[in-house]
């Protein structure tokens, strides 16, 4: 007989629920005793899996239950190894596993055994003890399980084997939909899209797990219209919907900026009546805030009837990226107002919401209350914005000593904000160092060369630049291409410097001219210094004409009604051409712009940024 197919529960152990509190669990013992039902060890093993199963709180009174008991069955260990995978005590599941192996032989491990303790090694990120628990499976002639199976797929995943996965899944003559679900699930969650993908569209049959699986890996590897194009087909499809598959579509339309797509998945929310967990309501939030609509993101954010620091962590890091740091700080001071304790992604939002505005001391108090107050070490990231905050307000020498006294070796984040900080303050001796910093941490740093060959052509010191350029050709160096994201009636398109393939490009290259003949009439004039210096200046004009965020905006004003803002996601920091064209642009053509680059929102109306000129 099987380890879980048990008899019919006795009354009186129905009585355990996940609501039922020690004292209630003490009365149903007593009850169980007086009537002299705990003499049989299957009742036993009920009671012990009810208690376990139930509650997780409840663990230690069914260990104190076990232990009273008389000759065990193989379902009550199997139980409290279950239960135990899933506790925060996950290795207390090899305790009962070895009491199995030494119980006088009248007990063996089986399939759900090595199920259970596939799914405690995920827990706990043991290598060792995973491929212990393999070698246990295949000793013991569990290895062609197919739930023995499945759960060493996900266990080497959440341990990062890929080729284990794949050994695994190579083994098995015919996969059945749980397997095929694993090596779904975990393939796309590993980086593996391409054979996920495959393997997903020859399932004959796909449950909504495979579909959250499938999604989720599209959007964890970055590929978020991918993500939104099977979403769709999902519900075409039919299948059902839920809160996992809108959270992975919430994070593609977070992604891309799309937020047509994202208001569509909350209504769609709305309207089928998922429950607004803590999780789907921090998407929610962290999509519209990365949108660039903070008053709808605070709008979900009190209309939240409870909030966690992930919640409140996520509000606060939307307010920093669209440039309203006093806000920010604001709700953080409310934040610790309701006793929710800060954590090291809060400080990151915090950090960075003095540095969007120059809050040098507020920055400066904040770092330090961190582990003086909170007992949060800061991070690599937290020192990166601390640097960002001293070098954007110009106090470039107190970034260089902060990052010399930081207790771990600086990171290229660090050095990376010191750099960006030399370019706008043209510091080029700084920069040479900061430069040079981050190519001896990461030699093939694109970003390091061009930011530094962009503080030469400031100061129109062309040898420098054309030795940056020549350093680039000699180490295989490229230049990552400018990307800008805009939607459109729902449809996600993307544009490249240069771009010339979109189907309405002659219509976007007629708009380009006239937003150049307004501009000129306006009075810009292009800032073609970082340009190659190698080409007229009238070519440079043309160069500045094409990069991505131009030819996006081009794109929108033909495509988008004059009420409607035009939204644009840039994979790299917008340049100050681009920033100085896109505040003329607004004005000249009375329309609202807004981009988000690498680093945070700029809001752009009628000639003016959100940013004032700090960024």
């Amino acid at each position: 007989m099987s380890s879980l197919r048990c008899i019919v529960k006795h009354p009186t152990i129905s009585m355990v629920e996940p609501c039922t509190t020690l004292r209630e669990l003490k009365q149903i013992h007593t009850q169980l005793l007086i009537n002299g039902l705990l003499n049989d060890p299957q009742l036993v093993g009920q009671f012990v899996a009810s208690i376990a199963l139930n509650n997780p709180n409840n663990l230690h009174y069914s260990n104190q239950v076990l232990d009273n008991s008389q000759n065990p069955t193989l379902f009550t260990f199997n139980s409290m190894i279950r239960a135990h995978s899933k506790s925060s005590t996950p290795h207390r599941s090899f305790h009962f596993y070895s009491r199995i192996l030494h119980s006088a032989g009248y007990l063996a491990p089986d399939n759900y055994t090595f199920t259970f303790l596939v799914r405690t090694s995920a827990q706990l990120l043991a290598h060792g003890t995973g491929s212990s628990v393999h070698g246990a499976a295949v000793k013991y002639g569990f290895e062609y399980d197919p739930h023995v199976q499945s759960g060493l797929i996900y266990m080497y995943a959440e341990l990062g084997g890929l080729d284990a996965c794949h050994r695994v899944f190579s083994s098995i003559c015919e996969p059945d939909l749980v397997c095929q679900t694993a090596m779904v699930s975990a393939c796309a969650k590993m980086g593996d899209v391409g054979f996920a993908r495959k393997l997903f569209d020859k399932m004959s049959h796909k449950d909504p797990i495979a579909w959250n699986a499938m999604i989720s890996g599209y959007v964890q590897c970055g590929q978020s219209r991918e993500a939104l194009s099977l979403f769709n087909l999902m519900q075409r499809e039919g299948v059902k919907v839920n809160e996992v598959s809108m959270v992975s579509v919430l994070s593609a339309c977070s992604h891309l900026g799309a937020l047509d797509q994202g208001r569509w998945a909350h209504a769609y929310i709305e309207r089928n009546k998922l429950r607004m967990t803590l999780t789907l309501g921090t998407a929610l939030i962290d999509m519209y805030a990365k949108c660039g609509n903070m008053n709808k993101a605070m709008e979900v954010f009190w209309g939240m009837k409870e909030k966690n620091v992930y919640t409140w962590s996520s509000a606060i890091g939307g307010l920093a990226m669209n440039g309203a740091g006093e806000k920010c700080l604001e709700l953080f001071s409310l934040m610790k107002q309701d006793s929710v304790q800060p954590n090291e992604i809060t400080f990151v939002s915090v950090l960075r919401g003095c540095s969007v505005v120059g809050l040098v001391e507020e920055g400066r108090k904040h770092f330090e209350s961190m582990s003086k107050v909170y007992g949060i070490e800061p991070r690599l990231e937290h020192y990166g914005c601390m640097v960002d905050l001293y070098g954007r307000a110009g106090h470039l020498d107190e970034a260089l000593n902060f990052i010399n006294s930081m207790p771990v070796r600086p990171h290229v984040g660090a050095w990376g904000a010191l750099l960006n900080a030399c370019k706008i303050y043209r510091n080029m001796e700084m920069g040479e160092l900061a430069s040079r910093k981050i190519v001896e941490l990461e030699a093939k740093n694109h970003g390091a060369y061009v930011l530094l060959s962009n503080i030469y052509a400031d100061s129109k010191d062309w040898d420098r630049v054309s030795n940056v350029r020549q350093t680039m050709n000699v180490k295989g160096v490229r230049k990552q291409p400018g990307c800008s994201v805009i939607e459109v009636g729902g449809e996600v398109h993307e544009f490249f410097v240069g771009d010339k393939s979109h189907p309405r490009y002659a219509e976007i290259q007629v708009m380009l001219g006239e937003i150049s003949r307004r501009l000129k009439l306006s009075g810009y004039v292009a800032n073609t210094n970082p340009v190659f210096f190698d080409i007229e200046e009238e070519e440079k004009e043309d160069a500045l004409c094409m990069h991505s965020e131009k030819i996006a905006i081009a794109f929108g004003l033909i495509s988008l009604s004059p009420d409607v803002p035009i939204r644009i996601v840039k994979n790299l920091r917008v340049c100050w051409d681009c920033h100085d064209a896109t505040k003329m642009i607004s004005k000249a053509f009375n329309r609202e712009i807004v981009v988000r680059d690498r680093n945070r929102f700029h809001h752009f109306r009628d000639g003016e940024c959100s940013c004032k000129g700090y960024w």
